[in-house]
């Protein structure tokens, strides 16, 4: 289970506080207005943000205080963090060696994640020669080869038509069901939501308002919130 307790982080002007428990597989989208902490949300999960205070647990764990790389967690960008000067392969191995001194089965698991996304043949192709979908299977490979039980996904397919990104999202259902990550993906679309995720939280002024199975969340009827929020 991912445990965020009473765990607080000001910025600016702006006060947040988390709570919430998510169960082990869980596919959770994060919605909300802009600036009401979804990101922040995800950067302290990944450790790249540090809390005023609380604690973030996983698997009963405290991980509140450790580095970025010590914890279980893959994050994916909306800018597809890839190298521009390292070609496909060489991106996706830094998820298993940050120096790339793959051997033979660390290169057997890049062949194997490239050819899972659909990228078999663009190993030797830089990130400038694909196009936007295509970078965003190159960075959901690097999470395959890293094996991490957490995955964050920061609104990564934006910048893509509507068609792509339909396709993009069950990309990652298909990748949950098949590695049973637990994966938060922050969207300002609800129907992401409403098409892959089993949970849905509404973050509103730095606190998660509404957490429930994403059936149900659609239907509550009593945040005026969220009401808002979907324009009803």
């Amino acid at each position: 289970m991912l445990e965020l307790e009473n765990v607080r982080f000001d910025y600016e002007q702006s006060h947040m506080r988390f709570n919430i428990n998510i169960e082990p597989g869980a596919l959770v989208a994060i919605i909300g207005p802009s600036g009401a902490g979804k990101t922040t949300l995800l950067h302290l999960i990944a450790g790249f943000e540090d809390p005023i205070s609380g604690h973030i647990r996983y698997d009963g764990h405290d991980m509140t205080a450790l580095a970025p790389g010590k914890r279980p967690v893959s994050m994916v960008f909306q800018d597809n963090n890839l190298f521009a000067h390292l070609d496909i392969a060489a991106n996706t191995g830094l998820g298993i060696a940050p120096d790339l001194k793959l051997d033979k089965a660390g290169k057997a698991r890049v062949e194997a994640a490239l050819d899972r996304l659909g990228l078999g043949g663009f190993a030797a192709r830089l990130p400038g020669e694909l196009s936007g979908g295509e970078r965003q299977r190159a960075a959901l490979a690097r999470v395959l080869v890293r094996n991490r039980p957490l995955l964050l996904l920061d609104e990564p397919f934006a910048a893509l038509g509507p068609a792509m990104r339909t396709d993009m999202l069950r990309l990652v259902a298909d990748l949950h069901k098949e590695r049973r990550m637990t994966t938060l993906l922050v969207s300002h679309q609800p129907e992401d939501a409403r098409l892959i995720a089993s949970h849905t939280a509404f973050l509103h002024n730095g606190e998660i308002r509404l957490f429930e199975p994403t059936q149900g969340f659609f239907a509550s009827s009593e945040n005026a919130e969220l009401k808002s929020y979907l324009g009803g």
